[in-house]
């Protein structure tokens, strides 16, 4: 299993009009947090995308429990429960400053040619990383 923490402080563009963080947001502090768990573990998606790999979200879910405010920092878990094959899924947990629970979801991605855009298996330099995390 992969975990890895990622803080991110809420912006005023971030919030609509009734003070709280957009709903769409959430995605993006999704993205921030699988994308930071890659360059944890020294696989960063720029060398992904040179080798000519990239990652497209297929599928994303988002729970809301609690509305995050403008100037809160919240702290976004993203856990790798699974080896990947074609597809590669994701958890997430955001929670504030006081460790009450915002929100939670998870995505999925899967491997893509970067040229043709088909589904590829995982590449293996990339299992080779992930891999130690599950032994």
């Amino acid at each position: 299993m992969i975990e890895h923490k990622t803080q991110i402080r809420v912006r005023y563009a971030d919030t609509d009009m009734m003070g709280v963080v957009y709903h769409a947001n959430y995605a993006i502090y999704f993205e921030v947090a699988r994308t930071e768990m890659f360059r944890a573990i020294e696989m960063p998606y720029a060398e992904l995308e040179k080798n000519g790999i990239r990652l497209p979200v297929v599928d994303l879910h988002c729970k809301y429990h609690r509305p995050a405010l403008y100037d809160d920092l919240l702290t976004v878990t993203a856990t790798m429960k699974e080896m990947p094959g074609v597809r590669i899924r994701f958890e997430y947990k955001v929670e504030n400053q006081k460790g009450e629970l915002l929100c939670e979801g998870d995505t999925v991605l899967v491997f893509t040619d970067i040229n043709s855009g088909r589904p590829v298996r995982m590449p293996s330099y990339v299992g080779e990383v992930i891999q130690k995390y599950f032994e």
